[in-house]
């Protein structure tokens, strides 16, 4: 029998969000009538145990997803060929825990009561740190793929795919501060800003009204390239870059 609802609720690995908020949001979610799945954390499950997300997401027909930023989650599910089916994402990162708890009662008509609540680990003994691709964005002009250094990417002029996810570098996201339309993102990355995975041009959206939505897109794009240059991005990539290659040195025991 299909069950209605679920949470799955990302216990992130990266520290995203602080680990009281963390905390606050299980105890909540413990207290409502719904199955819950805490993840820890999604990131991981996505490339290593995509089966256990297959399987939640067969088992009920509609999930709600508490994690980071929406346009993140949706592409890394994509990206690791994760099929949840019917699902809804509400970022912990922006929304306080009253503003999710409010949503769950209110738009998700969830009530009070007792979850039923399982703690699901991941496996996986390294960092789950890569990058994801917002297809709707990349034009393939394979910035990232040439600035990797470590065989993350397959890249030709018809495609562009993350091909050796866990070959990324932990806490290295030199590649996708080099991208010109922020198709990049790391949804590890303690930041909140395109580079983690917030919508680009989410703060002047309100102010397009009467543009057509192509001339708003070539605008970004153009602002983000002069922002590589302007605000020293490329600089920062390419420090960020040489750190991440000197630690593959000392793991691989080699030194210049």
């Amino acid at each position: 029998m299909i069950a209605k609802t679920c949470i799955l609720f990302c216990r992130c690995g990266a520290n995203v969000i602080s680990s009281s908020k963390t905390d606050q949001l299980a105890d909540r979610f413990s207290k409502l009538d719904v199955d819950v799945f805490e993840l820890k954390d999604l990131c991981a499950f996505s490339v290593r145990e995509k089966d256990v997300l297959q399987t939640i997401g067969k088992n009920y027909t509609h999930k709600i997803v508490i994690a980071c930023y929406p346009r993140a989650v949706k592409n890394m599910l994509r990206q690791g060929g994760v099929d949840l089916g019917r699902y809804e994402v509400l970022n912990f990162k922006e929304l306080s825990v009253d503003e999710i708890l409010e949503q769950l009662y209110g738009e998700f008509q969830l009530s009070a009561g007792e979850a039923r609540y399982q703690v699901q680990v991941s496996d996986l003994d390294v960092p789950a740190w890569y990058p994801v691709i917002d297809e709707s964005r990349c034009t393939l002009c394979g910035q990232c793929a040439r600035f990797c250094l470590f065989g993350v990417y397959s890249y030709n002029k018809k495609a562009l795919k993350v091909i050796s996810p866990l070959a990324c570098k932990n806490n290295c996201p030199a590649c996708g501060r080099t991208c010109p339309t922020s198709a990049i993102m790391f949804p590890r990355l303690a930041e909140q800003s395109t580079l983690a995975g917030a919508e680009p041009g989410a703060e002047s959206k309100s102010g397009a009204g009467k543009q057509s939505s192509l001339f708003v897109r070539l605008n970004e794009r153009n602002q983000v390239r002069k922002n590589i240059f302007k605000q020293g991005v490329v600089q920062m990539a390419e420090e960020e870059r040489r750190k991440a290659l000197e630690q593959f040195r000392k793991s691989e025991g080699k030194t210049e």
